[in-house]
């Protein structure tokens, strides 16, 4: 019995970027695809995450596709459950739902040189061949939990916020949060009223700003159904407003306004001069990820609730041993340490032309032609890949260039008959020099802090380093002369 036959699109992943890619391709005429998704239901980060006040940090109407608007969002800042439907409607309106495989987790893929295909693995032992990969699982799927001394003794409920355990009723509970990243600043003040008492475990303290959020009024709404261009204005004043960020970002002498503003927000929202110093960042804003919340520092200001900025020295069954040596007594450990984002994609069993492994191609370090194609791994593509993330905007805009970029090289292999399409080394290296020469006067660099913007050596593995306008522009064309082509039967 032979082997099946052979997709031309192997999608992993049905967050934004999987089903934005998908219903590219039906777009472009492109049916013989396949998406695979490890959990029973699609989302990505939007249904992995479900912790209490979860909710989107840049603003409704820019957090979605541009083909696809939506004028009804019910908040400035959509929460979890709606952008988690906003994703099953574009699913269900887009027709993808037949080309989903449900429950397969990917462990692995290989390039088979004979016959110019990707052998995609998974964990139920099954195989699925594809022309195309592309990896659209993201950064933001595997929870970072630190190791700490003695965490396995301890006898309480532990869990990360990605993985919230919504059986464990946190009423009259003692609670430490580890962390004070993205997540934890919405879910502790959503916790805070209920438990007996609330300790914020602070190794460095984020940059907050305010959030304005607020109820899209009806008015507003049917407004923005009946007039697509007032929707549209309402779409762009925010991307240009949030796109001003970047300056700073590129000037950190320009991002002081912004600072001034950060710290006005700590004096109105917390009254304890020590407690205020404690909050108070000592690096450049920017320089980790800038936050906003209107609800986090008056969360400090109850008497159940205590900032700790000395460390975990061990965990005990029933405590945490503070770095000074004081004892804290807690049934319920709660993690808001993010994820391990570079680190997923480094440590993917993704094995290329010749043998070549992936770990074997970043031994420098992790980097990818335009954070999407890499040399030596054929027919391959990253969305959300090195070099992508923002700082300042909407990761849906960078997603959908991306996605065009992808269907522009997969018609170009189409157009030129050829197997299999691969960035040139040379090309590849120039842009990672490009990289790596922008980032070097940024506030990333220069602000101050270590983050998960840069890696073990202090370089730049995440963050595009200019404007997303300048993204956009570079990913309109594909150059041809930027790639190699393989000719078809050049392997068999």
């Amino acid at each position: 019995m032979g082997a099946s036959p052979a997709y031309a699109v192997v999608i992993v992943g049905t967050g934004f970027s999987g089903i934005g890619m998908a219903i590219a391709l039906k777009k472009a005429g492109m049916r013989n695809f396949v998406i695979l998704e490890k959990a029973d239901r699609v989302g990505g980060t939007w249904r992995e995450n479900t912790y209490p006040g979860c909710a989107c940090d840049i603003r409704s109407h820019l957090y979605s596709f541009s083909f696809e608007p939506k004028a009804d969002w019910s908040r400035e800042f959509a929460p979890q459950p709606e952008i988690l439907g906003y994703i099953e409607h574009c699913v269900n309106k887009y027709g993808l739902a037949p080309h989903i495989r449900f429950n397969t987790e990917v462990t692995g893929a290989e390039y088979d040189d004979a016959t110019a295909t990707w052998q995609v693995s998974s964990a139920d032992g099954g195989l699925v061949r594809g022309h195309a990969l592309v990896l659209g699982q993201g950064p933001l799927h595997q929870p970072s939990i630190p190791e700490l001394p003695g965490l396995e003794r301890f006898e309480g409920t532990a869990f990360h916020s990605a993985q919230w355990d919504h059986d464990h009723d946190l009423t009259g509970k003692r609670v430490a949060v580890i962390g004070t990243g993205a997540s934890a600043i919405q879910f502790v003040p959503r916790i805070a009223p209920k438990v007996a008492h609330l300790t914020v475990f602070q190794r460095t303290a984020p940059w907050i700003l305010p959030r304005p959020d607020r109820a899209i009024t009806e008015r507003r709404k049917r407004r923005y159904a009946k007039i697509p261009l007032a929707r549209l204005a309402h779409r762009n004043l925010i991307y240009w407003l949030q796109e001003s960020f970047v300056l700073g970002f590129e000037h950190p002498n320009l991002i002081k306004a912004a600072e001034r503003l950060g710290r006005a927000h700590i004096a109105h929202q917390v009254g304890d001069p020590e407690l205020r110093r404690k909050l108070t960042p000592g690096y450049t804003l920017g320089c980790k990820r800038t936050l906003v919340s209107s609800d986090y520092y008056p969360t400090f200001n109850r008497p159940n609730v205590a900032l700790e900025t000395a460390g975990i020295a061990e965990i005990r069954e029933r405590s945490i041993v503070t770095g000074d040596g004081r004892e804290i007594e807690v049934d319920t450990i709660i993690f808001g340490t993010g994820f391990h984002v570079t680190e997923a994609m480094a440590k993917a069993h993704i094995v290329g032309r010749n043998g070549l492994k992936i770990q074997d191609a970043w031994r420098d370090g992790i980097t990818a032609h335009l954070g999407t194609t890499v040399t030596g791994f054929p027919n391959l593509f990253f969305l959300v890949g090195p070099n992508t993330g923002l700082g300042h905007n909407s990761m849906v805009f960078m997603i959908e260039a991306q996605v065009r970029y992808i269907v522009g090289c997969l018609r170009l292999v189409a157009r030129s008959g050829a197997a299999a399409i691969e960035v040139r080394p040379d090309v590849q290296d120039r842009f990672n020099d490009w990289v790596r020469d922008k980032s070097r006067g940024s506030v990333w660099l220069r602000g101050g802090c270590m983050s998960w913007y840069l890696d073990s050596e202090g370089v730049n593995r995440s963050l595009w380093p200019a404007s997303t306008v300048s993204f956009w522009l570079r990913m309109r064309r594909v150059r041809r002369a930027d790639f190699m082509l393989e000719p078809q039967g050049a392997t068999s």
